[in-house]
């Protein structure tokens, strides 16, 4: 490297001001590097059955096994392809040294793509400086090789190459050179800049975080010290009207002189906390609710422990919903209700709503599904981690336990999307050593809840497994669940980003309901999809005909309409019945109030 790419990395600022203090620092830094190491091992040394490493990474490594044996039955493609990788890196590297020599001036030729709003490569030094600009076009030409390994290769079943499709995106997306010290630029200025203070509080920060998860990292996404459930989320007024093993619900007070005739009962889904629909007053659906004139129930699903193992899907559907629906009655005296479901809270509600039609029970008049799925023949991205194998794993772990980790789910929800949900974290918080932003959906996002062990051994097998409810293979209470005899009006939820419940699942899920459906697709994603207050103005949302066909001939003929689903919502509810009655006190003179809302179930950490 010459004089002017010595000039060139100083005014980058990657050059130490401060010797000592840089040298001080990095012995602070392998100081606390040792007491995250005790803090990992210490659980693990206590009972090593804790240490589960090699069954988390157990499929990933038979799913890339199994690619491998592909590739070495078809060696002629990859020696096409390691030519092409050569080829690349010979071209790459060539350009490289003109640069280094000065030969070339500019940023050399790009090899491969990388996105101008590619958030991990937007420093300036990545296209003007040399090294880095090098580093970044390795890095792509290689993630293109590896994934073209995936794509073209023969003899493999679509599950086995999609799972291949993801660990080796997690791989790709895990050694990228934004990920590290002495390969991102960003960060060698910031370690340049403070002497090394970053890393040494990125540290201490990392053994906070792998104490605050009991020996495995639980990643900071936000600062938890800015929230409380009860103080600044969860605050709309309300009472826990009635309480059971499984729930408890909450009646809501009115804001209005005159509410909706028909009460409104949610569902949310147990595999997070409620309040996602309850988050500050600003995004609240519930105080956007109530303030439309609904008289909104909530049910808060209780956080489990080993004691509730064997609570069902069944036991969730009589001890839940049809528990809080005859609550509902007794609190309002009304006999039609409108339910409304999120996610797998929906499913619930789905396969509830086919018991009470084969029991001739027409107590729910309307029901709203949001991001619901209740087909899973395109369930996704998270089918990666639902096979025989895994649920097996799955389910051996419940049985140790007597329910399903919260945090195991969040971990498997991060990867879906690695390069927003760990790896800037990873920089931010442990390189960088800053605290993240306070932001209350990432602090619900991190509140996770344990699910009971019957009850997820039920719905992975059932539902991702085998998708017996749309087949009209499920029998809950003595009767056979058929989706086709749910025939009252349904408002139907999807969001087209979504990679939890892709709007193509939902989409052909609702063509199995037998009752007039009102489908609406939502711009972004599973949350923000539906956590969008029409005073933010934000996203859009597509109306159309009841769904028929495919998604992309529907998206096609659909009108769009800037900003939230919500109203259009509250529009479709009041036309199932526009009558108005006075206000409802909570409880309605005959149910005594347990406590204020929301309750004690919701504030239980896993």
């Amino acid at each position: 490297m010459g004089q002017e790419q010595f000039e060139a990395a100083r005014n980058l600022g990657f050059e130490i001001r401060n010797p000592q203090r840089f040298a001080e620092n990095m012995a602070r830094l392998g100081e606390e590097a040792g007491k995250a190491a005790a803090i990992f091992l210490q659980p693990h040394a206590v009972n090593p059955a804790h240490f589960a490493l090699y069954d988390d990474l157990a499929p990933a490594l038979r799913t890339l096994a199994q690619l491998q044996r592909a590739w070495m039955q078809q060696p002629y493609k990859v020696l096409d392809a390691q030519v092409a990788l050569w080829s690349n890196c010979f071209d790459l590297w060539h350009s490289s040294m003109r640069r280094l020599m000065g030969l070339e001036t500019g940023e050399s030729r790009p090899l491969a793509v990388s996105l101008p709003e590619d958030p991990r490569f937007q420093h300036p030094a990545w296209s003007e400086n040399p090294y880095f600009d090098l580093l970044k076009q390795s890095y792509l030409i290689t993630s293109h090789w590896a994934e073209s390994l995936v794509n073209t290769v023969d003899d493999l079943d679509p599950h086995t190459r999609n799972k291949a499709k993801f660990y080796m995106t997690q791989l790709v997306n895990a050694v990228a050179p934004s990920n590290w010290v002495f390969t991102n630029p960003e960060l060698l200025h910031e370690t340049f800049a403070s002497d090394g203070e970053n890393l040494v509080r990125g540290m201490q920060l990392l053994a906070e975080d792998i104490e605050r998860g009991s020996g495995r990292l639980k990643i900071r996404h936000t600062d938890a010290t800015k929230f409380e459930v009860g103080k600044n989320l969860a605050i709309t007024p309300g009472k826990v009207i009635y309480q059971n093993a499984v729930m408890e619900l909450i009646q809501y007070e009115a804001a209005t002189e005159r509410v909706l005739k028909r009460p409104l009962l949610i569902v949310p889904p147990w595999i997070n906390k409620y309040y996602i629909l309850d988050l500050s007053p600003e995004k609240s659906f519930v105080k956007w609710a109530v303030d439309q004139g609904q008289t909104v129930f909530m049910i808060s699903w209780v956080n489990p422990g080993k004691e509730l193992a064997n609570k069902s899907f069944e036991d969730y559907m009589h001890e839940g919903i049809l528990e809080a629906l005859g609550t509902v009655r007794q609190a309002t005296g009304e006999r039609a209700i409108h339910a409304l479901g999120y996610c797998v809270g929906g499913t619930l509600l789905a396969a509830t709503l086919a018991y009470l039609a084969a029991k001739r029970d027409n107590q729910v008049k309307s029901a709203t599904f949001l991001t619901t799925q209740v087909d899973f023949s395109h369930a996704g991205d998270l089918k990666v981690f639902m096979d025989e194998d895994q649920v097996v794993a799955i389910e051996r772990d419940m049985a140790r336990h007597g329910y399903f980790d919260g945090h195991k789910m969040a971990a498997a929800f991060n990867l879906l999307r690695s390069n927003d949900l760990i790896w800037p974290y990873v920089v931010d918080v442990y390189m960088k050593g800053k605290t993240p932003l306070p932001l209350d959906l990432l602090y619900w996002n991190s509140d996770s809840t344990r699910i009971p062990a019957a009850n997820h051994r039920f719905y992975l097998r059932h539902c991702y497994i085998n998708n017996d409810l749309s087949q009209r293979r499920i029998q809950m209470g003595g009767v056979t669940l058929d989706l086709s005899k749910v025939t009252i009006p349904i408002y139907h939820l999807a969001a087209r980003e979504d990679h939890i419940a892709p709007a193509r699942s939902v989409f052909l899920g609702a063509q199995f309901l037998g009752g007039p459906v009102r489908f609406v697709v939502a711009g972004s994603g599973h949350i923000a999809g539906v956590v969008n207050p029409p005073a933010r103005n934000r996203y859009q949302h597509w109306t159309g005909e009841p769904p028929a066909g495919e998604l992309e001939t529907w998206l096609e003929a659909a009108q769009e309409h800037p900003g939230s689903w919500w109203p259009d919502w509250q529009s479709w509810s009041e036309a199932q019945d526009r009558r108005l009655v006075p206000a409802r006190g909570i409880g309605g003179g005959k149910l005594t109030p347990l406590e204020d809302a929301p309750g004690s179930y919701v504030r239980v950490k896993s």
